[in-house]
């Protein structure tokens, strides 16, 4: 899936005023998400998806964050997308669960059950949930 394609999606899923508002939900999700995976599979992932999306996977490691597979519980994944979304955590929530969603669909293969695997089953549940759930 391209850049633009997946942005657009994101954005009419969460039902987003604007693609910035849509970049800034993906980057805030896929940040955080990256601070929760281990490195590798974090690598794997952002590998799958558009370089510029990938690279918020990264982002924590490459730019002097705490790094990857900090181990921390639903509430604190949402906590932290809401912080860096400027939302409250219903809101982010749903965002998460939306970008989960879409990068779901963009990437390949078993990706998504191996990220899903790596997960505490409170955050697998936010994965699966998806825009619907």
């Amino acid at each position: 899936m391209q850049h633009d394609r997946m942005i657009g999606q994101i954005q009419a899923r969460a039902h987003l005023p604007s693609r910035g508002a849509a970049e800034t939900a993906c980057r805030a999700t896929l940040e955080t998400l990256g601070e929760r995976l281990p490195e590798g599979l974090a690598d794997n992932l952002a590998a799958q998806l558009p370089r510029e999306i990938g690279e918020n996977l990264r982002r924590t490691e490459v730019y002097g964050g705490s790094g990857t597979g900090e181990r921390f519980d639903r509430h604190d994944f949402v906590a932290r997308v809401a912080a860096r979304a400027g939302t409250d955590e219903r809101k982010a929530a749903y965002m998460a669960r939306v970008v989960l969603e879409v990068v779901d669909e963009a990437s390949q293969g078993s990706m998504m059950t191996k990220v899903k695997r790596a997960l505490p089953e409170d955050i697998r549940d936010l994965v699966s949930a998806g825009s619907k759930g």
